[in-house]
């Protein structure tokens, strides 16, 4: 079993409920809209970290950061992109097994052609009236078990 944690659209706020939170995870993935360079920083003294540029993402630390990226844990395959509707590939024919993607700031986790499709929320600065939160993921024989996390703010 692989324990992933996903977050989204920090926007330069990493809250110490979301650090504890990744902790446990061999693997963070955050897709797009950090804020800044220090919120990588941090997550990257909590694990290893896969992270794509988001729209907010601007500056020389963002250019590092690609568009998309897929990231391979195990068996499985993951594509990580900021915005959903800039996806230029159909994940089920390339073999995808999960797309996370941020933007919306809305938590969602749903299937398209035995696809997972997840998003984690935002972790960072409340908007919308949405909630604050993130997610996680558990990959394994089984496939891969999503699960979003509400945050106390």
């Amino acid at each position: 079993m692989h324990r992933i944690g996903v977050i989204s659209d920090t926007h330069g706020l990493l809250r110490e409920e979301a650090r504890s939170l990744l902790a446990s995870c061999e693997l963070i993935i955050h897709a797009g809209d950090v804020g800044n360079a220090s919120i990588l920083r941090s997550l990257e003294r909590i694990s290893k970290v896969a992270a794509v540029r988001g729209n907010v993402d601007a500056g020389s630390w963002a250019q590092t950061l690609k568009p998309w990226e897929i990231v391979t844990i195990g068996t499985k395959k993951i594509f990580v992109i900021h915005r959903l509707g800039d996806m230029a590939v159909n994940p089920a024919s390339e073999g995808i097994d999960a797309v996370v993607s941020g933007h919306s700031h809305r938590p969602d986790i749903r299937y398209k052609e035995g696809v997972l499709y997840l998003n984690p929320g935002s972790a960072g600065p409340r908007r919308f009236g949405l909630p604050v939160s993130l997610a996680f993921m558990e990959t394994g024989p089984a496939g891969i078990c999503p699960e979003i996390v509400e945050l106390r703010v």
